[in-house]
């Protein structure tokens, strides 16, 4: 990415653009960020048969997830939870069971279609502990010291400012609150193609940095005792599988082709983190 500043806004803005118009998709097409079977095997991995009985299935069919930030988020009733990049709300909704009606949790997503989703469910399922916002999480609309723990899934590696997300995510954190999130890193080298590639930015691919960077970010925003608490990379068969989604997706599209080999490579350098940090 570019070192000019008014060439990398520019580079930033694609990118966003990008991003959005994905996740509308997901949202509008009812279909999660994977082909139909691939997406069902990633979310049973991912979620208990207990936790996905609690959740609509317009829900898990939008989901996007590469992680589960409830299960190490250890949530209590009455805490307010804020969500980075919420999407359709699986994850507001299993957050919302664990605070009960006397805590409340927050979602916060940058795609209006994602947004009206998350919160018609919500209304159908009368739940009165859980708001949707739209926002960015680079400039959350929430207020500071407000949010007792921030989760977040897969979407912290779409933003390019990811310095700027954890910022803030310190910022609305109490005094003594947690962060613990889910999302990809890099653990080997992404082809120098894959890079800059809209479709595998979008795909959460070329967003993922290094863990050690990842980590260290982290702390450059003020968190301590920041570490990975498990690490999942990807099987042979799973990689062919997002490969072959990520490059059917381009061509549906009429996207610019992609390269099998190249996106398998990319795939093969990502570990799926799960990371707990807290504010002093």
């Amino acid at each position: 990415m570019s070192n000019d500043p008014s060439t990398r806004d520019g580079q930033n803005s694609v990118i966003r653009t990008a991003v959005i118009d994905r996740y509308s998709r997901v949202a509008t097409e009812g279909k999660s960020c994977c082909d139909s079977s691939a997406g069902t095997r990633e979310i049973i991995k991912i979620y208990s048969e207990k936790e996905l009985a609690l959740v609509p299935e317009e829900v898990k069919k939008s989901n996007c997830a590469c992680g589960n930030p409830v299960a190490i988020a250890e949530l209590k009733p009455g805490q307010v939870v804020l969500d980075l990049g919420s999407g359709a709300g699986l994850d507001v909704l299993l957050a919302s069971q664990k605070v009960g009606h006397g805590g409340r949790v927050i979602g916060v997503d940058a795609t209006d279609e994602m947004v009206i989703k998350a919160d018609k469910v919500v209304k159908s399922m009368g739940l009165r502990n859980v708001e949707f916002r739209k926002g960015f999480i680079e400039n959350l609309p929430v207020e500071d010291n407000s949010v007792d723990v921030v989760i977040s899934n897969c979407v912290i590696n779409l933003v390019t400012d990811k310095e700027r997300v954890f910022r803030e995510a310190y910022r609305v954190l109490k005094s003594r609150g947690k962060l613990a999130i889910s999302d990809r890193v890099l653990i080997g080298d992404l082809p120098s193609e894959a890079k800059t590639n809209l479709e595998l930015w979008s795909a959460c691919v070329s967003g993922a940095i290094p863990e050690g960077e990842y980590l260290s970010m982290i702390e450059a925003a003020g968190f301590v005792d920041v570490r990975v608490t498990d690490r999942r990379v990807y099987t042979d068969d799973e990689v062919i599988s997002l490969a072959k989604t990520v490059i059917d997706e381009a061509k549906r599209l009429g996207r610019e082709a992609l390269d099998e080999k190249i996106v398998a490579r990319a795939f093969l350098a990502i570990a799926n983190d799960h990371i707990v940090a807290y504010k002093p």
